[in-house]
């Protein structure tokens, strides 16, 4: 597709060849060469770039390749038009900029991607801002921000769709070999690793298979695991595999990836999801303590809970007031045959039992509806459908077996009643419930991490049509992972040192705070803070050791940038319509 401009053809040190086809001349650039064994020489690899104009030979029509080879053209259309908002939102970015360059990002992302650099950020940053990654909404975020590209360069979405299809596996690998040989190895580390699944509205991608969405319907997905540092509460390396592979199987894999990325003391956080015999031995076999919340319903946690209530909630030396709740510690074994004892930790939440028994009632009472519409049906109910009704069948076992009814199982039912507002934490090592019901809630910023890329980030479904353009999104969205994590980070010690807990402290909250923060063009071309940072702005800023002045400071020289750029630009656009008019 052509650009609808004409531009000079470039001079690329002979690069630049001209091949008429049909009587059209077409620009074609030289991107290699390979040799052929058969002929026995290279042969050049070429691109086409545009059509040249026949009235004028030393111009061209530019298409959307075009765009790859020289992105700091700066097209006529463009020029002509609007290429950047006379608003520009820059709070936000500032923020963000700020802990990219904290991290040394912007080095680490320069090094690696080259000359794209900018646009990656721009495209993490976008998504962080606007809570969504879909590359065709870009340019508008573009058009009324400012951006870490060279001279702000707004692109267009097919100059994304190409980059996300550009970046290689080796990229991606260097970024996360340069990113955990930075991380603290010395001290044990708990890392914090939970998985989700994105299903997929896209091609032919080799990783999406049929897999069990975690909202427990059928369908094309694939995993996505981040793992955690809960002592830096940074992300520290993430992985995605087909939706087929079930998240047990896989920890075993990542447990051998964190130690070849030099993590040598480790101890994991899990989600309830993992607690199974197989992984608990090959935790013990490899020397790696854990801790992991285990789910309510399994029969040992259930007597556990059942021994020992009544004994220790109303206790006012079980209490544990940073997180309102008791809690007790009890040593067993996690089967029969292991071989150690671990410690169980449990609690009892009092403002958590009347939503847990409503939802559970709620469950049992839509199982029971359900129930209710398959009367008469061919079917044979199973799973918790046995377990919490008594299911009555027309010719059970019979060819023309029929589904009846289903009658609760009140005392089933009734003991699960009593379990609400209870959970349990099993620890390998000894510790008090109080210190593991930190350990466990320090997770918190890996929870934080999963529903800031499926819903904050906009990464839920990826609506990409290529293997090389879904790995670059999941690139993009964990490195923009990680300066969330770290605004979720200052925020929350921000708030602890406050009085009060204001609502305007959370990330989405402050985003939107912060995006307030807008620079106006005067008629003198110039850009300029739009009023005062406000009260709330000042409290948000101070969480990342930034100023109302500092902020000034920098729109002052973000309006030095700019204008620098808009007069390069029409002094580009003025020599180039003075070689053409000759």
């Amino acid at each position: 597709m052509y650009l609808g401009c004409r531009v000079k053809i470039p001079r690329d040190g002979g690069n630049i060849t001209v091949k008429t086809i049909n009587g059209t001349p077409y620009v074609y650039i030289e991107r290699g060469r390979t040799y052929s064994k058969e002929k026995k020489y290279s042969i050049p690899k070429r691109t086409c770039i545009g059509k040249r104009d026949p009235e004028q030979p030393d111009f061209m029509y530019p298409n959307e390749k075009f765009l790859k080879f020289f992105p700091r053209e700066l097209l006529p259309s463009e020029k002509n038009g609007r290429i950047r908002s006379g608003c520009l939102h820059v709070g936000a970015f500032f923020v963000i900029r700020k802990i990219i360059s904290d991290y040394k990002l912007d080095e680490m992302i320069a090094r690696i991607i080259g000359q794209d650099a900018g646009l990656f950020l721009d495209l993490a940053a976008y998504s962080i801002i606007t809570e969504d990654n879909a590359g065709q909404y870009y340019p508008d975020y573009a058009y009324n921000h400012a951006l870490f590209t060279d001279d702000m360069k707004v692109y267009s979405d097919s100059k994304v769709s190409d980059f996300l299809r550009d970046v290689t596996i080796d990229q991606r690998i260097q970024f996360l070999n340069e990113w955990n040989a930075k991380r603290d190895h010395r001290e044990r580390i708990y890392i914090s690793y939970d998985s989700t699944n994105k299903k997929s509205q896209a091609g032919e991608i080799d990783m999406v298979e049929l897999g069990h969405a975690k909202e427990g319907i059928e369908e094309d997905i694939f995993n996505y695991a981040i793992a955690y540092d809960r002592n830096n509460r940074e992300p520290l390396f993430y992985e995605s595999y087909p939706g087929s592979i079930v998240d047990v199987s896989q920890l075993q894999h990542t447990l051998k990836k964190a130690k070849s990325y030099g993590y040598e003391h480790i101890g994991f956080i899990l989600d309830r999801g993992y607690f199974c015999k197989e992984n608990i031995r090959f935790m013990d076999d490899n020397g790696y303590d854990f801790a992991i919340m285990v789910k309510g319903m399994k029969s040992l946690v259930s007597e556990l809970v059942l021994e020992t209530q009544g004994s220790f909630e109303n206790d006012r030396r079980n209490s544990i007031r940073a997180f309102k709740v008791s809690g007790t510690t009890v040593k067993r074994k996690l089967y029969a045959t292991d071989k150690k004892d671990r410690y169980f930790h449990i609690y009892y939440d009092d403002g958590r039992k009347a939503s847990d028994r409503e939802k559970f009632e709620d469950r049992i009472d839509r199982m029971g509806r359900k129930l209710k519409e398959l009367m008469g049906e061919p079917i044979h109910p199973a799973g918790d459908y046995k377990k919490y009704f008594d299911l009555v069948f027309w010719h059970e076992g019979q060819a023309d077996e029929l589904f009846m009814s289903g009658v609760e199982k009140a005392d089933v039912i009734n003991r699960e009643i009593q379990l609400c507002g209870y959970f349990v934490i099993v620890t390998s090592a000894k510790m008090t419930a109080e210190e593991a019901l930190i350990l466990y809630k320090s997770r918190d910023g890996s929870e934080k991490t999963f529903r800031a890329d499926k819903s904050y980030l906009g990464a839920n479904c990826e609506r990409v049509y290529s293997n090389e353009s879904v790995d670059t999104k999941i690139f993009i969205g964990f490195v923009a992972t990680i300066i969330r994590s770290r605004i979720y980070t200052l925020l929350k010690d921000e708030v602890a040192r406050l009085d009060k807990k204001p609502n305007f402290m959370t990330v989405p909250a402050a985003i939107k705070e912060l995006e307030k923060i807008e620079m106006l063009k005067g008629a003198d071309n110039e850009y300029n803070l739009d009023y005062a940072v406000t009260a709330t702005q000042k409290t948000i800023l101070k969480a990342f050791d930034m100023t109302a002045d500092n902020i000034h400071r920098q729109a002052r020289a973000l309006s030095s940038d700019l204008l620098r750029i808009e007069l390069e630009a029409f002094e580009k656009q003025a020599a180039v319509q003075a070689e053409g008019s000759i």
